[in-house]
């Protein structure tokens, strides 16, 4: 459960690797099989006979929606999913009549669109012509309408992106884990555990790698498994990934092995190579690399044991070429939740995700998870192997839009690349996220729009030169605005990665940082952004050396499972949700171009201080690069 529009990477980067060493890998994507069938007219079937099952004062005001409307979205449902899929785009006409689509609550949020003359709430953003983003948008409202009825009827924990995410997220105990797993089926789960079966006899593996990214991937992944081996106890299954690399690194729950039979750490290349070495005969379970395993001899059985034989990584410039083979491609939902130019990137088209290094350059900022490998450990490849890697992509799918899912890639990389594309003629648009440090020249940024930059995105973080200063970013306020405005003048949309609640941050901090910001939307540096609550991690500076950052860690619960969010105390005292409020608000009017002119202090609900920042702040350091 990561997103709707395109394949999350790993899959596709392992496959692709594993092929590359002579193993029969293939992948499939189930989460995005199991929304595609919970959203039909057979899945809404289904849905319709669990809420007939609920008594009408437990069914909410979503629900009833849904059973006073079922004919229409039944009628609907299968045309709007083609549509998304790109597979139907004539219907859009219908879709944006107003009169073909069910409305459920979530098509409120088109009354905050209000048009001055009283017409179209939505012409501002579309204009006469934009038929299919309008459409898009309208059916995106749809789709998270019956998410919503799914969730209040069915199963509470569900969502798209996030689904029973409190299970997993730095959840220190495996109980509620199990619990959940232990629980009868719910839709969600049965529809799951169907498709899970459908892929074992179409495959009939020896070994199942479930690669898990995010919190709110891990509840599914274990019913895979819980069925995998309910099935076929004599399946090897694997669990790795993201939160794997970050929440498990102490793991020491053997429930977990009831699931799975190895959990591997970091990059899964060299931990793989070596268990299917040991799978064959090969190579003894005490050579295995990164890999949690329980123990069942002596006087350690049951417990969990961690086996690190040391062996070199694979170089990233001999991982490979990513595949997608085997995944629906034209099956992939391109949603429009938002009508901002830059946002859209994140679910809307389909896009190949390749890096163009391992790991951070920089890897200095104190709230990043730094020490890990993911991080820490940087290598990359010569422009010449990226560009034979997209070429090779572009031969596969037959798609030549790329997202770069580097942590930060290199301004030198990114020059070289770029040169590489001009000189083969390689014409692809490519979006990614970067460090806004004064490497990006007006020159180099222009250069990155020829090869077909089309968006980038960094970390802004605490618009502060004292915060960043102490984040040890690397940047200050008034260069990000120089090098936002270098992108913006080239072409190249700009998104910022904001952050609030950091250590010693207070109110005052929080209101400049706004005005910054303010300015920058206003001077058109930036055209969209996203305000994170910062969350210290065991792993990053402020967690490993809380005291340089005059905060106090709050010390953690006893636990075998996951371990990553640790609290703090912050002498400020300062009520940073009631700020969150305020500054995501803020933003979501800045992003559509409201209440730029307007006095920082009016989002806030209670008092604040005047900004100290000058208003003309921004526009005298775009002045100065002049």
């Amino acid at each position: 459960m990561t997103q709707l529009n395109t394949p999350y990477p790993s899959a596709a980067y392992l496959t692709g690797f594993l092929r590359s060493r002579g193993e029969d890998a293939v992948q499939e994507d189930l989460a995005l099989a199991l929304v595609l069938r919970l959203f039909s007219r057979d899945g809404l079937a289904q849905i319709r006979t669990a809420v007939d099952a609920l008594p009408l004062h437990e069914q909410s005001p979503q629900v009833q929606g849904f059973v006073a409307q079922y004919e229409r979205y039944l009628a609907t449902v299968d045309v709007v999913i083609a549509f998304l899929q790109g597979r139907d785009p004539t219907i859009g006409h219908r879709i944006c009549s107003r009169n073909f689509l069910p409305e459920g609550a979530r098509f409120a949020t088109l009354d905050e669109y209000i048009d001055p003359e009283g017409g179209d709430p939505l012409a501002w953003a579309f204009g006469a012509l934009g038929m299919q983003d309008r459409a898009r948008h309208l059916a995106t409202l749809y789709l998270n309408d019956l998410a919503d009825v799914l969730r209040d009827a069915v199963d509470p924990r569900f969502e798209f992106v996030r689904y029973a995410e409190s299970l997993a997220m730095s959840q220190p105990s495996f109980d509620p884990l199990a619990e959940a797993l232990a629980a009868p089926h719910t839709l969600v789960d049965g529809t799951l555990h169907a498709l899970t079966l459908e892929a074992i006899a179409k495959h009939a593996p020896q070994v199942v790698l479930l690669s898990v990214p995010f919190p709110g991937s891990v509840y599914a992944a274990f019913r895979i498994a819980q069925s995998i081996k309910a099935q076929d106890p004599s399946i090897v299954t694997i669990l790795g990934g993201g939160y794997v690399n970050t929440e498990l690194r102490e793991l020491a729950e053997p429930r977990v092995f009831d699931h799975f039979d190895y959990v591997t750490l970091d990059d899964g290349e060299r931990p793989l190579l070596a268990l299917l070495e040991h799978l064959r005969g090969a190579r003894g379970r005490d050579a295995l690399v990164r890999s949690f395993v329980r123990d069942g001899k002596g006087d350690n059985e049951g417990s969990v044991r961690y086996i690190n034989a040391k062996e070199a990584d694979v170089a990233f410039a001999e991982i490979g070429t990513p595949t997608w083979d085997g995944l629906p491609l034209d099956r992939y939902l391109s949603l429009l939740d938002m009508l901002n130019p830059m946002h859209r990137l994140w679910s809307d088209g389909r896009w190949n995700k390749l890096t163009v290094a391992h790991g951070c350059y920089w890897k200095k900022c104190s709230f990043c998870d730094v020490s890990l490998d993911y991080i820490a450990r940087y290598e990359g490849a010569s422009s010449q192997v990226l560009v034979d890697r997209i070429e090779a992509i572009i031969a596969e799918t037959g798609q030549t839009g790329f997202h770069f899912v580097d942590e930060a890639a290199p301004p030198k990389a990114l020059r070289g690349l770029a040169e590489e594309l001009l000189r083969r003629g390689v014409s692809i648009s490519w979006w990614g996220n970067i460090r806004f440090e004064k490497s990006f020249s007006p020159e180099l940024c222009q250069l990155l729009a020829e090869s077909g930059c089309i968006a980038i995105s960094g970390g802004l973080e605490v618009a502060s030169d004292r915060l960043l200063q102490l984040m040890k970013k690397g940047v200050s306020v008034d260069q990000v605005a120089r090098v936002t405005s270098a992108f913006t003048e080239a072409g190249i949309l700009v998104h910022a990665y904001l952050m609030y609640g950091f250590p010693t941050q207070t109110v005052q901090d929080t209101v400049d940082a706004l005005e910054y910001v303010r300015q920058l939307f206003e001077a058109g540096c930036i055209q969209s952004g996203f305000f994170h609550r910062f969350a210290c991690t065991v792993h990053s500076p402020v967690g490993m050396n809380p005291e340089e950052y005059g905060v106090k860690l709050v010390p953690l619960p006893p636990g075998s499972f996951a371990k990553n969010d640790v609290g703090f105390i912050d002498p400020t005292g300062v009520d940073h949700d009631s700020m969150g409020r305020a500054l995501n608000k803020a933003l979501y009017n800045y992003m559509h171009g409201i209440g730029l002119d307007k006095d920082v202090r009016r989002w806030f609900s209670e008092h604040v201080p005047k900004p100290r920042v000058r208003r003309d702040f921004i526009a005298q350091a775009l002045a100065a690069r002049r």
